[in-house]
């Protein structure tokens, strides 16, 4: 399944989808999109799941940043349960988790696009379209 790879971490990534494909067995849409998801990651070389994307050490502060902020969210409606806090008021914080995670995603996604995306495209790798096409459904 991994096209002669056998990077175990390769494998792993690839099963995946395939396992997904019997759980919705009945779902005609979701068989479709692993099954592109699947022909993709075949490749190897149209996504970047067994490659390292390198940012430099202000990129990685920023990102990590961003993610301790979120943890902290967490922790804090973690702690708002256990308080016994008022639905609402959970429900509020929750909705700003859901905002930061996106916001994370929506970053990670234009360095995707505008660093491995591109140079896969000038490589000549067509493919890597249909998986940056996915990214973007799975991100919504």
């Amino acid at each position: 399944m991994t096209s002669g790879n056998t990077d175990g971490k390769v494998k792993e990534v690839l099963e995946i989808p395939r396992q997904m494909d019997t759980e919705y067995e009945g779902n005609h849409e979701a068989n479709t999109v692993t099954d592109e998801m699947t022909c993709v990651s075949d490749n190897i070389c149209a996504c970047c799941h067994h490659k390292n994307t390198p940012r430099e050490e202000r990129e990685q502060k920023k990102l990590n940043g961003r993610i301790n902020r979120i943890i902290g969210q967490l922790n804090g409606i973690q702690n708002m349960i256990e308080d016994n806090r008022y639905c609402g008021d959970i429900l509020i914080q929750i909705g700003a988790v859901e905002s930061a995670l996106q916001g994370l995603g929506y970053q990670i996604l234009q360095e995707h696009m505008e660093s491995c995306v591109v140079e896969e495209v000038k490589k000549g790798n067509a493919a890597i379209m249909k998986e940056a096409v996915e990214l973007v459904k799975r991100l919504k």
